[in-house]
């Protein structure tokens, strides 16, 4: 081993370059990161790293380390000459990474330094020149060859790292392109789709969605599960000013609560154990944009405390950082909990619910608009027939007639998986809205027996108490109730243990016991009476 290698001041920059390579992807931040010490420990002034095309007909320039416009900017990418390819050719037939030939060099070189001279590297991957390492600096730089060589390896591996993520980024456009032509032929704008009832059952929602989104205040969108949040919450974002700008959704309960803080704020590299490299949080990803928070209500306390701080003064850190970061990021927040008896339950900061809450929207459950019901199941049942099928389906008035009976605790999703189910029953040839229900044959007249749909469960066991109906009013004082009443039913008025209704609602006995309480709930109206048994 030639002694020389043993010395630290070479070991430290062939290392130092190693490092570098495995920290930064992009090749021109690699060698802006890499220079500087390459500079303090060698004769150099200045670093050009340039690739050839694939068909070795092109030479261009992807790197100089330090940029000087004083040299005049050379052309990024020109072709090679004939004896160029000639000795390229030759180069290829050696085989080994080894400086260029002269002649080759004496062509490739860049503008001469005066008093200063040029060597240069060859960049080969498997039998395969890819790029030309050049290195300008002083007279005694000659010297150095050896140690310039043992810089190829490392310099090879940044070249090829950034052609990948290159390569990623243009792939990643096609499948985006791809999917955008997708999305036209089945005539649909977007994942989510318009709002369908902008202009019966959802007229006024939607008018309050046009006069908030000319605005930057909180927006916090209530109801039931599955009425829509999300699709109005892209609609606030598609009428604002930063429609041009990145909307991305969260959804609060499926984070981790140690993952929570990464995810939100981003994290700096080594700040924990697995982290790796640095990360921008969701925050900084939505800079410009909006942040959809859903189901906020599932957040932890202390991710509650952190949020609050970055609403109110826009300011947040990366786990293990030291310097404040800025963002400008438009917070919409939905939940179908009841924030109020959160915040009463300790579970949900008071501050945070009134910051969050600045504007309220509450979205109407499908039973409230089912004269929306009819367009609803034409979209469904166009966009399922297409999707299955090839060709749209429809639905019949007694299809519709069906459909209305049912209250639909599911609401909007619930329709829509109800009938992609019954177009598939249906076999192409029209919806089997009867079997996707689940219609009993021994129903009683004029009202269809229901089950859960599409599940062919009877409304009603036997033995079992009456279930609720649906309540007249929805405020969420209503829902709440209908809930923990359709819980005890389930449950035959049993509230803790397995199958309890309280871990069927998610909640402690003790504060479901208390909400029974205050909503006036007698949980032995739902124990099976002896004679019901018998």
């Amino acid at each position: 081993m030639d002694p020389r290698w043993s010395a630290s001041p070479w070991t430290s920059l062939v290392l130092n370059t190693w490092r570098q390579v495995s920290e930064h992807l992009d090749i021109a931040a690699c060698l802006d990161e890499l220079t500087p010490g390459l500079i303090a420990g060698l004769p150099l002034r200045r670093v050009w790293l340039r690739r050839f095309d694939a068909q070795h007909a092109w030479l261009e320039t992807v790197a100089v380390s330090p940029w000087d416009r004083a040299l005049g900017e050379l052309p990024a990418r020109r072709p090679l000459e004939a004896d160029e390819l000639r000795l390229v050719s030759d180069w290829v037939s050696r085989g080994r990474v080894e400086p260029l030939p002269p002649r080759l060099l004496s062509v490739v070189s860049p503008q001469r330094t005066r008093g200063g001279v040029t060597l240069a590297g060859g960049l080969v991957d498997a039998r395969k020149p890819v790029g030309i390492v050049l290195f300008e600096g002083d007279d005694s730089l000659a010297a150095q060859s050896e140690l310039l060589l043992a810089l190829l390896a490392p310099l090879l591996v940044a070249l090829r790292n950034d052609q990948r993520v290159h390569e990623l980024a243009r792939l990643r456009e096609a499948v985006e392109a791809e999917n955008r032509a997708l999305l036209s032929r089945l005539a649909r704008d977007g994942v989510a789709g318009a709002v369908v009832g902008a202009d019966a059952g959802m007229r006024e929602v939607m008018a309050r969605v046009q006069r908030v989104s000319q605005t930057d205040a909180p927006v916090l969108i209530l109801g039931e599960t599955g009425t829509g949040k999300e699709l109005v919450a892209r609609e606030v974002h598609a009428r604002s000013g930063r429609a041009q700008g990145p909307f991305l959704k969260i959804n609060c309960g499926g984070i981790p609560p140690e993952l929570i803080d990464s995810e939100l704020f981003g994290h700096e590299r080594g700040s924990f154990t697995g982290a790796v490299s640095e990360r921008r949080g969701w925050f900084e990803r939505a800079d410009g944009g909006t942040l959809f928070l859903d189901e906020i209500g599932e957040l932890p306390l202390a991710a509650q405390v952190r949020l609050l701080r970055v609403l109110q003064d826009g300011t947040f850190e990366r786990v293990g950082g030291q310097r404040p970061l800025h963002a400008d990021v438009r917070i919409l927040a939905a939940t179908h909990r009841d924030l109020g008896l959160m915040v009463a339950d300790g579970r949900f900061r008071e501050d945070l619910w009134y910051r969050i809450g600045v504007f309220p929207l509450r979205l109407p459950p499908l039973r409230e608009r089912l004269g929306d019901l009819p367009a609803l199941v034409a979209t469904f049942a166009a966009r399922a027939g297409q999707r299955l099928f090839g060709r749209p389906l429809a639905a019949t008035p007694d299809d519709l007639g069906l459909l209305s009976a049912y209250h639909w605790p599911g609401n909007v999703r619930e329709l829509g998986a109800v009938v992609e189910r019954a177009a598939i029953l249906g076999d192409g040839h029209g919806l089997d809205v009867r079997g996707a229900l689940g219609v009993q044959a021994d129903a009683a007249p004029g009202r269809p027996g229901l089950g859960r749909a599409g599940l062919n469960l009877p409304a009603q066991r036997a033995g079992e108490p009456p279930r609720p109906p649906p309540p007249a009013s929805t405020s969420l004082e209503e829902v709440n109730r209908r809930a923990i009443q359709e819980a005890l039913c389930s449950s035959a008025g049993r509230i803790e243990g397995r199958g309890g209704a309280a871990s069927r609602l998610g909640l402690s006995p003790s504060t479901l016991r208390s909400r029974m309480k205050r909503l006036d709930i007698q949980w032995d109206r739902f124990r099976p009476k002896p004679e019901d048994a018998r």
